[in-house]
């Protein structure tokens, strides 16, 4: 018998092989085509179509090829297959299993699963690669790394209380002034530093609270070069044109007192009303972004002059009004000119002293006491059914009363409510000199100048917290804001007091302080009802206190040598974050393409 593969005629077969052998002829007979397996002479696969014909001629009763059948069995040192006894397996041994001729010819089937996951993953490693590239390399710009963060401390000595402030600003300083932000306000315990005349050393010792606070939040390690400043304001103006040489003792004690400390601490200064004024307008413009704004292409500009806002600042001894003019000024005594960002700046600025909140009151009064024929002074600006006694030594000890006490007072005086708006505001009226003003233009009162107002005003201070006892500080019309003080000094104290309990102490102020300052912006300043709406009273903007002392420290700033900042290349965030994306990316299918690859290697 030949052999079916071309062979030795002489070799045999096994009877299980022979038995294959014929079966396969049969269907080679039967079918016209070659039998499932390799060819007669090179062993290379059939045509097609011969598959096709013999998988339509299987039989139905022939076993069904196993796994076995196709794939060689191992062999542990060569020959035949045999079970786990010695003897040769048999077709027996192997179980039925589902025939898939396919199998047989893994080319004629697709690609398995892990081979598509494994290219989808290469096409994702290297698309995701090719991305993080580009924007590594382009989209760099030159930037300037910040070297180094100054602080710089500010006591603000008024006339009723002190305050410290600490700013902190990066040492990289822009067009020669630095970019100043506020990381503390804290409020002295007691008096203002000019009360300590008779006990000087007590006013430096009322700092070191504030002072300690100062210290936590600035670095140890910046405390020497940390420059400290303390402003003195119009409490200590009144007090050096009474007695000089007990404000040279109070300048004396908190110099002193601040010398300890481990900042670097460069002196005590009494400011003038001017300069008061002027730091005010430079703080509300800063906090705005009105001296210098970052654009959204990173770079610093100068917003235009006519964006520029006043301020009304009130504190207790003197009141300021600063501002930018349509026209030139006029009287060079009221202009102030200072350089910051690289521009120059030339404003409008006057201080009223006496003028304050505090001393208002206290003409008002000491006037209210001349007027009066005997020991009950009736006090239209109080509440009806209010009643207490005052010290008549207390009330002529301020330079701002220039009348002697009465003749028939004593040691006090009894004091009444009558809640009369009208007396009250003709009572306030008397304060001003507005007779020194006529036939003048541009003329305030008591003979000041002044151009006519224009543009926005913010009112701070002793403005603002009047208004908010007033629930006035959210733009009311001017109709509004009267109608609402009017209404308030009628209103009889019993009821005053019930409304606000706690408050007994300024209570009977607030209505005396509303209409002064109504009397004030109206016929002092010279605003109108149309104007009104222009006047926007405020404490803080951003989280920063509206008040001199801000703008004292970017003056003082520009004093402070900049360091040279590094020079780098980066990118900006969202070019970064989209780069740091599609790196995290590509490690992922990089190591998702290495997994899949092992599994189909060891699967």
């Amino acid at each position: 018998m030949n052999s079916p593969t071309g062979g030795d005629p002489s070799q045999t077969l096994s009877p299980a092989a022979e038995a294959q052998v014929e079966e396969g002829g049969d269907q080679q007979r039967d079918g016209g085509g070659t039998a499932l397996g390799r060819s007669p002479r090179d062993g290379s696969h059939p045509a097609l179509s011969s598959l096709q014909q013999s998988l339509w001629q299987h039989s139905e009763d022939r076993d069904p090829p196993t796994r076995k059948d196709r794939d060689p069995p191992t062999r542990k040192y060569g020959g035949p297959p045999t079970r786990e006894d010695g003897d040769p397996v048999t077709t027996e041994d192997r179980g039925p299993v589902t025939r898939c001729p396919l199998c047989r010819y893994p080319a004629l089937m697709g690609p398995t699963w892990k081979q598509r996951v494994l290219s989808t993953l290469l096409g994702a490693t290297v698309a995701s690669g090719l991305t993080t590239l580009i924007l590594i390399l382009v989209e760099a710009t030159s930037v300037l790394l910040p070297t180094d963060t100054k602080f710089g401390v500010v006591f603000d000595a008024g006339s009723t209380h002190t305050s410290l402030f600490v700013y902190r600003w990066p040492a990289d300083k822009q067009n020669s002034t630095g970019v100043v932000s506020q990381a503390l306000a804290c409020q002295v315990k007691g008096p203002g530093i000019s009360s300590y005349a008779s006990d000087p050393a007590q006013a430096g010792e009322s700092l070191q609270g504030c002072l300690e606070e100062a210290l936590v939040i600035i670095p140890q390690a910046k405390h020497q070069e940390t420059p400290a400043f303390l402003g003195a304001t119009a409490g200590m103006r009144l007090l050096s044109q009474k007695n000089s040489s007990q404000a040279t003792a109070i300048f004396a004690a908190v110099s002193q007192a601040l010398g300890r400390s481990p900042l670097d601490f460069r002196g005590a200064e009494l400011l003038t009303g001017q300069d008061e004024g002027a730091f005010g307008w430079i703080t509300i413009n800063y906090i705005l972004g009105r001296l210098v704004q970052y654009s959204f292409s990173g770079e610093w500009i100068r917003p235009l002059e006519g964006t520029l806002v006043g301020a009304l600042d009130m504190g207790g001894a003197s009141t300021q009004i600063t501002f930018v003019p349509r026209g030139p000024i006029l009287d060079e005594s009221s202009q102030a000119t200072f350089r910051l960002y690289g521009s120059e700046h030339r404003v409008y600025t006057h201080s009223y002293l006496c003028f304050g909140h505090d001393q208002m009151l206290t003409r008002l009064l000491a006037q209210l006491v001349q007027a009066s024929p005997g020991p009950v002074v009736c006090h239209p600006c109080y509440h009806r059914g209010y009643r207490a006694m005052l010290s008549l030594a207390t009330l002529y000890e301020s330079p701002c009363v220039h009348t002697l006490p009465p003749q028939h007072g004593a040691g006090n005086l009894t004091v009444e409510g009558t809640g009369s708006p009208t007396a009250c505001v003709s009572a306030i009226q008397g304060l001003f000199n507005f007779s020194s003003c006529e036939g003048r233009g541009h003329c305030t009162f008591d003979g000041v100048y002044q151009p006519p107002v224009q543009g926005q005003f913010y009112a701070f201070s002793s403005f603002y917290y009047t208004f908010a006892f007033l629930n006035l500080t959210s733009k009311q019309p001017l109709a509004t804001v009267n109608t609402t003080v009017w209404e308030f000094c009628q209103r009889p104290w019993k009821q005053v007091k019930a409304s606000a309990p706690g408050q007994e102490r300024w209570l009977r102020d607030y209505c005396a302080s509303g209409l002064y300052i109504l009397t004030l912006l109206l016929e002092g300043y010279g605003f109108s009802e149309e104007t009104w709406p222009s006047i926007e009273f405020r404490k803080q903007v951003g989280g920063t206190s509206i008040g001199w002392t801000l703008g004292y420290m970017l003056n003082l700033t520009s004093m402070v040598p900049a360091a040279v900042p590094a020079q780098w290349r980066a990118q900006s965030y969202g070019v970064w974050a989209a780069g740091a994306g599609f790196m995290v990316l590509t490690l992922g299918a990089t190591l998702g393409a290495a997994a899949v690859h092992l599994l189909r290697t060891h699967g």
